[in-house]
């Protein structure tokens, strides 16, 4: 992905994020599907992916991320930020923050790091804890090793 730098009557020159030219025959872009980010509208929606603690109040983590939006000056005010919870996961509660920017669809990790660091202190601020995935392991017998044998005592 990148922007078009050049359009010739044979190829199509992408200028990516990391300043890198590609030339794409033109003939790709009949054949294959394109996807343009600000054909009509340069507003497009990102999607952030969050898991939180199962002992989060759901309600705050709603209202931090919405705040977290806020904070950013590439998001739109208009249309503006949206938080869901999607799932009830294995280690996490899945949420994501849906917000919209005119400014960075042609840099989207960019703006994803940005926001992420601000999501990262504004849960700070507010003691929201990101937990590590849990398993737990019951051990039955270990081989090679005798089974506890029980003692009782003579009283």
């Amino acid at each position: 992905s990148g922007t078009v730098s050049s359009i010739r009557a044979r190829s199509t020159t992408v200028r990516t994020n990391d300043n890198i030219d590609i030339i794409v025959p033109n003939s790709e872009f009949i054949a294959k599907q394109v996807i343009n980010w600000s054909h009509r509208d340069r507003r497009v929606r990102f999607r952030i992916p969050v898991g939180v603690h199962y002992t989060s109040d759901v309600k705050l983590v709603e209202k931090v991320l919405l705040d977290a939006a806020k904070r950013s000056v590439n998001v739109l005010q208009n249309p503006p930020a949206a938080v869901r919870l999607l799932n009830f996961g294995d280690s996490s509660l899945d949420f994501e923050l849906w917000v919209w920017t005119d400014t960075m669809s042609d840099n989207p990790k960019t703006f994803l790091s940005e926001l992420n660091f601000i999501i990262w202190e504004v849960f700070k601020e507010n003691e929201i804890e990101i937990p590590y995935p849990q398993r737990d392991l019951y051990v039955k017998e270990f081989p090679g090793v005798p089974k506890a044998v029980s003692v009782e005592s003579e009283s």
